[in-house]
């Protein structure tokens, strides 16, 4: 029994389970996880980077520009024949680099916002809420905007702790270095945008207690949203094709109540953890009879916490307010929510025995987690249950094999499943570098080209002329039909079926194959058809 209390009312011991689980849940997020289309088009993008390509004027890009170019560094990585890690493996466990990035940034935050007696309590419990939960983990390994952005927001707060704790040139230079990191937020996730807007606005209006720091911490966004969006101002080509990403934002329009609903309550299930810890902080606090025992917040920690608050809010509500609000478009910002709650958990209960507590809350939901049946289970065929024979990454690996051994001197491939395009190491022709969302019927010949998608006319076009030996569709196969994303017409998918059976005849089939496990099939230009 006192072994048994002294492991209980020692952190130490709870770090190295922590860490234990953590290794487990990142190898289930990377390896198991569940294939996304959004990774292969993000990933492509950077790839182009690499290559000297600019989002918006060589290719179409619908998110802000700093992530195609933070990772073209990295590009290497996952595009090289050689590399162990080569396809979306090395481009997931790059952005698991980022989420953990995050992590370490919410660990300091989280005890920088604390008083002394509870740091070490308040920085272990955001660990457990961030890595050691396999929602969080997941959209912060596949390869999307969420680990950088959330690294951008989360070490923007930081610097802005520490920066209104200063005097002199130490404040201007780490508020500056904050407004900096926020522009980098929003250049990654353009609703991140709110989050320099609410700081700003907060330094302002406390100026009786910052006086001028919105002075740097402004000309700091403001220096960030000009490297960031500077290139794409002055080049008029560009320009014009980061306005038609905006457009494409714009078109989706509408609101759905119930989406929302659903989204807040998917949101809730995978943060299920934070739920509780909150309900128990709020509980106690209202009951607790003595609150002197309490430490406080200092000025600079409150006035943070309050920012932070207001920012998750503002980004939370704008991006509910979408056509369809994916819960995991939350998943940057939690943070904003999560490190405050941990700081406030461990001022209440500064034991050990309480962080044992947080942790075992998330493992607990993680255990439960409905991401673990999907990635291992199939759809159901009606009444049976079907168990998956390889992660979807595996198959996904199966699929570029059969790609590369029917053409193995190819370089290029017709398909909107970009992710196959960077497994393969091959190129996909101009136009399709957003994957499913790159068919826009509505636009006019001169507009597709202008801003490099394709309505059903030059989509047929090229599947009739280009050089590409080799095509593969799933069901997402030309099935959106951009901006709105509605499902593609009868008349038009008709259109480009006809136009791909005249050049292309099926060889291969692949089922339940990606995102959604739709049938993925491989074709091969007819003998003839123009190559």
């Amino acid at each position: 029994m006192n072994r048994f209390i002294k492991i209980f009312g020692s952190l130490r011991a709870a770090w190295i389970v922590a860490l234990s689980a953590c290794a487990c849940l990142c190898f289930m997020a990377v390896w198991f996880g569940g294939l996304n289309q959004d990774e292969g088009w993000y990933l492509y993008a950077a790839q182009s980077v690499h290559e000297g390509k600019i989002p918006y004027r060589d290719f179409f890009y619908t998110q802000g520009p700093a992530m195609p170019f933070v990772y073209s560094v990295f590009a290497p990585l996952w595009h090289s024949f050689f590399s162990p890690v080569q396809g979306l493996l090395g481009g997931r466990l790059v952005t698991l680099g980022f989420g953990f990035l995050t992590v370490l940034l919410s660990v300091l935050l989280a005890r920088a916002l604390s008083p002394k007696r509870s740091a070490a309590i308040a920085g272990f419990s955001a660990f457990a809420f961030f890595a050691c939960n396999i929602y969080h983990l997941y959209f912060n390994a596949i390869p999307k905007t969420y680990a950088l952005a959330g690294a951008f927001v989360i070490g923007g707060f930081l610097f802005f702790l520490k920066g209104i704790g200063k005097s002199g040139i130490a404040k201007a230079v780490l508020l500056f270095v904050s407004g900096f990191l926020f522009a980098g937020a929003s250049g990654t996730r353009i609703s991140l945008a709110l989050v320099p807007i609410v700081a700003s606005l907060s330094l302002f209006f406390a100026f009786r207690s910052f006086k001028f720091a919105f002075l740097p911490f402004g000309i700091g966004a403001l220096s960030g949203f000009g490297i960031t969006y500077g290139i794409f101002l002055l080049d008029v080509d560009a320009f014009k094709g980061l306005l038609f990403a905006q457009w494409y934002h714009a078109s989706r329009g509408g609101f759905d109540f119930f989406f929302a609903a659903g989204s807040v309550l998917r949101l809730l299930r995978g943060y299920a953890a934070l739920a509780v810890v909150a309900f128990l902080t709020l509980a106690f606090s209202l009951v607790k009879a003595d609150k002197s025992t309490v430490p406080s917040l200092d000025c600079k920690a409150s006035f943070t916490v309050k920012t932070m608050l207001l920012s998750f809010a503002a980004v939370f509500l704008l991006q509910l307010s979408a056509p369809f609000p994916y819960d995991d478009y939350q998943v940057p910002v939690m943070g904003l929510a999560a490190i405050p709650l941990a700081a406030g958990f461990a001022r209440l209960f500064p034991s050990p025995q309480f962080g044992w507590f947080a942790l075992a809350v998330t493992l607990v939901v993680s255990a439960s987690s409905p991401l673990l049946q999907d990635w291992t289970t199939y759809a159901p065929d009606r009444f049976w249950s079907r168990k998956a024979e390889m992660t979807e990454l595996a198959k996904l690996r199966q699929a570029a094999r059969v790609i590369n051994d029917m053409d193995p001197d190819g370089n290029t491939i017709l398909t909107q499943d970009l992710y196959l395009a960077i497994e393969t190491s091959r190129k996909v022709p101009e136009g399709l570098e957003m994957g499913p969302f790159s068919l826009f019927p509505g636009l006019t010949d001169e507009d597709a080209k202008k801003f490099k998608v394709h309505n059903v006319s030059t989509l047929t076009n090229l599947i009739a002329s280009s050089g590409c030996s080799v095509a593969a569709m799933s069901g997402y196969g030309f099935a959106i039909a951009a901006p709105k994303c509605d499902r593609t017409s009868a008349a038009d998918l008709t259109k480009i079926g006809l136009a791909l059976d005249k050049a292309f005849e099926p060889v291969a089939n692949v089922p339940d194959f990606g995102q959604n496990e739709t049938t993925l099939t491989v074709y091969k230009r007819r003998q003839g058809e123009t190559k």
